[in-house]
C-alpha cells in the first residue's frame, strides 16, 4: 500500500463545563444548535462516528434537509443557518461508522467498518483530515488507542452534572498542548488542544 502523510483524527465536542458530553437526560440541553463551530470547513473531507450515535444523527441531518423550515424533534427548534448549511454539505462526506451490526444507510457515501484497525488504515490514506464526531465511548475508545490527534471544544457556562464524562475516571493520564483559545458570545469558551504524544 502506498504511504502518504497522515491524516489528524480531530475530535470535537460542545461540553459542558464540568466536562459532560450530555446532560443526566442523555441529551446535551443546553447545546442550541448542532452546526459545526469548531472551524473544520475545508481542513476535512471524512467523518467517523459509532454506531449508537449514527442511527440518530443521519436521521437527524436528513429531516432538516427534507423540510429545513420545521422545528427539529430534537431539539423543538427550527434550524439556524450554519446548521443547514452544515446539512448540506454532510452527505456528501463520506461517513465511516465503526459498528458490528449496521450494515445499511440512507447515505451512499456511508461506510461500516467492524474493527477499530480500519481507523488507523483510514489515517494512512490520501485525504484531508477526518472529523471525528462521537459519540463520547467512541471517542474515549480511539484516545485509548493513541488514534485522536486533536480535540477541539466548545465550553458551554453550565454544570450538567450526571455520569456522561468526556474522560471517565479510569482513563490513562494524557497531557495535552493548547493550540487556539478563543472567547465566543454568551460566555461561551472554544478551546483546541493537539494530543501530546
Amino acid at each position: 500500500m502506498k504511504e502518504y502523510p497522515m491524516r489528524k483524527l480531530i475530535s470535537a465536542f460542545k461540553v459542558s463545563l464540568d466536562l459532560k458530553f450530555q446532560g443526566p437526560g442523555d441529551y446535551a440541553d443546553w447545546v442550541p444548535a448542532w452546526s459545526e463551530d469548531y472551524d473544520l470547513g475545508d481542513s476535512i473531507d471524512a467523518c467517523v462516528l459509532g454506531g449508537a450515535m449514527y442511527r440518530g444523527y443521519e436521521g437527524y441531518w436528513s429531516a432538516m434537509r427534507t423540510n429545513p423550515a420545521a422545528p427539529s424533534p430534537m431539539t423543538g427548534t427550527v434550524a439556524t443557518a450554519d446548521e443547514l448549511k452544515w446539512a448540506e454539505r454532510i452527505p456528501d462526506l463520506p461517513h465511516y461508522v465503526l459498528t458490528r451490526t449496521m450494515t445499511e444507510s440512507q447515505w451512499p457515501n456511508t461506510r461500516f467498518l467492524n474493527d477499530i484497525d480500519r481507523i488507523t488504515e483510514l489515517k494512512q490514506q490520501a485525504g484531508k483530515n477526518i472529523y471525528l464526531m462521537g459519540g463520547g465511548a467512541m471517542f474515549r475508545r480511539l484516545m485509548a488507542e493513541g488514534l485522536v490527534d486533536e480535540l477541539r471544544l466548545i465550553v458551554y457556562p453550565i454544570a450538567a452534572g450526571g455520569t456522561n464524562d468526556l474522560f471517565t475516571h479510569d482513563a490513562s493520564r494524557q497531557p495535552f498542548r493548547l493550540l487556539n483559545a478563543k472567547r465566543l458570545d454568551d460566555g461561551l469558551m472554544r478551546l483546541d488542544y493537539a494530543v501530546a504524544r
